[in-house]
């Protein structure tokens, strides 16, 4: 069941650079990351404050791209739609 999420998150499995729309659920600017809820999805993926194009904060509207790491999914690329 978990293979069948990561797979649907990252588009199938077969472009993990498809770009995503998510909500910025929290981010703590002090700390540098924080988590953004993906429009497909219930699923909290990570985000770390190297990984932003634009400056996020809660509820900000997004788009971004998935990565795995070792430990889990990454947002990448994140940038806030205006």
């Amino acid at each position: 069941m978990f293979k069948r999420l990561i797979n649907k998150l990252m588009n199938g499995g077969n472009n993990s650079e498809a770009t995503k729309e998510g909500t910025v659920k929290f981010f703590n600017r002090t700390k540098g990351f924080g988590f953004i809820t993906s429009n497909d999805s219930d699923e909290e993926i990570f985000v770390h404050k190297s990984n932003l194009i634009d400056r996020v904060k809660k509820s900000d509207k997004v788009t971004f791209q998935i990565e795995k790491s070792d430990r889990g999914l990454v947002a990448t690329n994140v940038r806030r739609l205006k």
